[in-house]
């Protein structure tokens, strides 16, 4: 899939502070707003159907939930492809003690 402006990016409360309780799903810090979640999108790379992006050492994944319609949510590093951890250490987009850290995150 190629990126474009098809992709629109649409919140989940789930992954929004406070927690709720019953809720699944990873809470995204609260430094990353509605702008930053759209950039993480926009500059995501496509594995599987899936969409991973990475800001500040950290590991973002998007899922399409509507038709054209994405909500993304923090990950560890082990659930992203090692092609594209590979690739954003190469270009310096990311530190190996940044993986280290959020491994399980």
């Amino acid at each position: 899939m190629d990126k474009g402006p098809w992709m629109r990016y649409e919140s989940n409360p789930k992954h929004k502070q406070p927690w709720q309780r019953g809720r699944s799903g990873s809470p995204c810090p609260e430094t990353v707003g509605l702008e930053t979640a759209r950039r993480l999108l926009s500059d995501s790379e496509e594995s599987d159907g899936k969409r991973y992006a990475v800001h500040e050492g950290r590991a973002y994944c998007a899922q399409m939930h509507g038709a054209d319609t994405w909500h993304g949510y923090p990950v560890g590093w082990r659930e992203v492809p090692e092609s594209l951890r590979h690739m954003w250490l190469a270009q310096g987009r990311l530190r190996k003690q940044d993986v280290r850290k959020h491994w399980d995150d």
